[in-house]
């Protein structure tokens, strides 16, 4: 029987990071996400991870961008609340594959996988902690809001890094 690990949000992060006018990086997180992970095996090589994000909870410091990003130039966040990842292997050589949903686009992607391990701690719960990355192109998942500085440069650039930090406690 699989075992069943919950997520710790206090524990966790969700981030991504985009080049702006192509000389510097914005970074955002989301800050409502849900993940949960069911697994046969300790070093989760036959593990099912699933995640969504709450497209709404979108937070880049500046209220007016997280404003454009939510509208339907980007997320459509009103029509699509929500992101989501559900894996298709376990994590295996350090990668895992899986499909990542954005605006209703589904596409496979892979991701870089750091499993840090699993450790009892100080109240007796198992904790294992994962660190995934990955890229996608934006526009892949219809993100396709553009414009072109007078240099010929993107305001915002096509490729966006996603960084996922997930600490999980084993379920009782």
């Amino acid at each position: 029987m699989a075992t069943k690990w919950n997520l710790d949000p206090s524990h966790s992060e969700v981030q991504f990071k985009v080049k702006h006018m192509v000389i510097s990086t914005v970074t955002g997180n989301f800050d409502h996400f849900n993940a949960g992970v069911e697994s046969n095996s300790n070093d989760f090589s036959d593990a099912k991870f699933e995640f969504d994000a709450k497209v709404d909870s979108i937070n880049t410091k500046n209220s007016d961008r997280d404003g454009h990003l939510k509208s339907a130039d980007f997320f459509a966040a009103e029509q699509f609340p929500e992101m989501k990842f559900e894996s298709t292997s376990g994590i295996q050589n350090g990668k895992i594959d899986g499909t990542l949903e954005i605006r209703g686009e589904k596409k496979p992607i892979t991701l870089s996988a750091d499993f840090g391990g699993v450790i009892t701690d100080p109240w007796g719960l198992e904790r294992a902690g994962f660190e995934f990355s990955g890229e996608i192109n934006r526009k892949d998942y219809g993100l396709g809001w553009s414009q072109v500085t007078e240099a010929g440069g993107l305001v915002v650039s096509d490729k966006v890094k996603l960084l996922v930090n997930l600490e999980f406690t084993q379920a009782q």
